[in-house]
């Protein structure tokens, strides 16, 4: 996990009441997220992350996820790169379907 971490392209540090960057996180969740979860988030090392396979999964355990990752799994917790915020965001776009 750290090293993955540190291949990561740096993020600007933002405190929870800053503005969300869309275009940055929108390349985040497809670049980042897309080489586990595959290039249409339909499943890869990680488990499909579309709106149906989230279907019924309550957006609480999801944005934890984000945060802290899966233990015993290749799933890193974001909190070190992403504040709650951007987290959230990230996760109701995975639930809306975009992108």
């Amino acid at each position: 996990t750290a090293l993955f971490m540190t291949l990561l392209p740096a993020l600007p540090a933002a405190s929870a009441d800053s503005p969300v960057d869309r275009r940055q996180l929108e390349h985040l969740l497809l670049q980042d997220c897309g080489s586990c979860h595959g290039l249409r988030l339909t499943g890869g090392l990680g488990p499909s992350i579309t709106p149906e396979a989230l279907a019924g999964k309550p957006r609480d355990s999801l944005i934890a996820t984000v945060t802290h990752g899966r233990p015993g799994t290749a799933m890193p917790g974001w909190s070190a790169l992403l504040n709650e915020r951007e987290i959230t965001w990230l996760v109701d776009r995975l639930l809306q379907g975009n992108p």
